[in-house]
């Protein structure tokens, strides 16, 4: 008898391949059949008829380490249908935390996960101590963490001592199984490295066959140098990259989405195993302090605030942004395309932009900019608009471009429900198969499921999900292909998407008619050489 059987509906199997009806059947937490008109009977029978079927989505890049642990029925990203989450991106990672450096590190992290319990720990024991959750979880180290663990907000090259200190935590995170290591050049400490110090740390993952993801260097006027930097990472080191929410930011690099795939094809037809992601929103999301220029980071967060109360150096912040726009985003149009999504300690409130609280305020918008991330001391959260819905519909359009909502899991209750984030943490798979696929036409519905399931599962190396196939992991979704829509906006960010009835996680129902079961069947996923499983 089956435990599960999924009767009748448009399975979609994650290939790519065109919809066919059959019937999906699943017991002991793997798919056994895929059939039309099966005749075992089992424990529950879902009737599936004008619903799609397909395997459940995978979030190629999620900072969902830092809600997980408050949030363990993965509320907003179980409910789009994600089964698995990948986690550790952008070079932040919450392990390994050293003796001494704990508070370094929930500093440096407060503008991400302000409300995370941080500890001591080594990678092992991190990975060791997950909670039971809804979701499946890839783990990665991140570049940032290594750096801040060995040598502090300096700016400079590592000494040897310091490098060899970051390998051997890179590899100690590796041998615990986790899926390799993440940067964030776009911010310190990250931005202070350069490339030998990247290519000494990839020679560690390709002893390892693990893998690179990168948030690149510059997302703005210099996007095409830093897309470049990080193919040759994976090129010098033939290892996998992933080049995170792939995007043009800024006004100055709108229009150039076609050069910046064609960049990425050009790779993979040399032999470089490379992949890059995206969400499907023209606003951005980051730690307010992030947006400033990266000098101003080094030393950690109390010299920042202290820097940012100088009115020297803010005329020197008023002139670099003037000169080239914000660090990472480029230029934007107005001060009105900057809004406080969380801020901690009350310093502004959510949903209001920057030039709404210099107005109030009576002052410069950089000088509210400076006086908010001094009041919540770094921690406060912002979304911003900097990129152009034409280069999204480009890069959305693209078979290849996987997807990631570049967010934690939250829900719109508890510790996680405050402020007003970003709509992609509960949005951004609906949304690419409702409004980019069906509405839009910009892609076919197998194509969009195959850029979140089975292409996600090959860029991961994961061996046994992604697709419907007999002898994979019962991870499964159900929706409905003409309602299925993200409703989450940024006035009203925590709602939940329409259209997905079903959702079930290595063969248990966790989303059972739109509703949580209270179901935690996650199981955390280790690399095991080039393997995830």
């Amino acid at each position: 008898m089956d435990d599960i059987l999924i009767r009748g509906g448009q399975v979609i199997d994650g290939t790519g391949a065109p919809a066919r009806v059959a019937d999906v059947a699943i017991r002991a937490g793997r798919i056994v059949a895929i059939e039309a008109d099966r005749a075992d009977s089992a424990d529950r029978v879902i009737d599936a008829h004008g619903s799609v079927v397909a395997p459940g989505f995978i979030d190629i890049h999620t900072h969902s380490d830092f809600t997980l642990p408050l949030n363990p029925k993965a509320e907003a990203k179980i409910r789009q249908g994600v089964t698995t989450e990948v986690v550790g991106n952008c070079g932040f990672s919450v392990a390994p935390a050293l003796p001494g450096k704990v508070d370094a590190l929930r500093e440096y992290l407060s503008g991400s996960a302000p409300w995370l319990t941080f500890e001591e720990t080594d990678f092992a024991r991190y990975m060791d101590r997950w909670p039971d959750i809804a979701v499946n979880t890839v783990m990665q180290v991140g570049h940032n963490t290594l750096r801040l663990m060995a040598m502090g907000m300096e700016n400079r090259a590592p000494r040897e001592a310091e490098l060899r200190h970051m390998q051997d935590m890179l590899e100690e995170g590796l041998l615990a199984g986790a899926l390799g290591l993440s940067s964030g050049l776009f911010t310190a400490p990250g931005s202070f490295s350069e490339r030998d110090e990247l290519r000494a740390l990839g020679r560690v993952l390709k002893a390892h066959g693990a893998r690179y993801s990168s948030h690149i260097r510059d997302e703005s006027h210099a996007v095409h140098e830093a897309v470049a930097e990080a193919i040759d990472i994976g090129e010098h080191c033939g290892v996998h990259v992933q080049i995170a929410h792939m995007k043009l930011s800024g006004t100055d690099s709108w229009g150039q989405a076609d050069r910046l795939l064609a960049a990425i094809d050009a790779a993979r037809g040399r032999g470089v195993d490379v992949h890059g992601d995206q969400y499907p929103y023209d606003w951005a999301t980051n730690p307010l302090r992030f947006l400033l220029p990266t000098w101003l980071h080094e030393g950690g967060v109390s010299a920042t605030l202290e820097r940012l109360a100088d009115p020297y150096v803010r005329s020197r912040i008023r002139q670099k942004i003037a000169e080239v726009g914000f660090n990472n985003f480029g230029q934007i149009e107005s001060w009105a395309d900057i809004r406080i999504a969380i801020s901690p300690r009350g310093a502004a409130e959510p949903g209001r932009t920057i030039e709404e609280i210099a107005r109030e305020r009576r002052c410069d918008p950089l000088d509210a900019v400076c006086d908010v991330i001094i009041a919540d001391k770094g921690a406060t959260r912002i979304v911003v608009r900097s990129m152009s819905e034409a280069d999204v519909r480009a890069i959305a359009a693209d078979p290849s471009a996987l997807v990631g909502s570049d967010g934690p899991c939250v829900a719109p209750y508890g510790v996680t429900g405050q402020g007003k984030p970003h709509p992609r943490l509960y949005g951004t798979f609906p949304r690419l198969i409702g409004h980019y696929a069906r509405d839009l036409g910009l892609l076919t519905l197998p194509q969009a499921i195959a850029k979140m399931t089975g292409g996600a599962a090959a860029a991961l190396g994961l061996a046994d999900r992604g697709l419907l196939r007999e002898g994979q992991a019962a991870d499964v979704v159900l929706f409905d292909p003409a309602t299925i829509i993200d409703r989450s906006t940024y006035d009203d960010p925590h709602q939940y998407p329409a259209g997905i009835a079903t959702v079930i996680v290595n063969g248990t129902i966790v989303i059972d008619g739109s509703e949580h079961t209270g179901a935690l069947p996650g199981r955390l996923l280790r690399r095991r050489g080039a393997v995830l499983a």
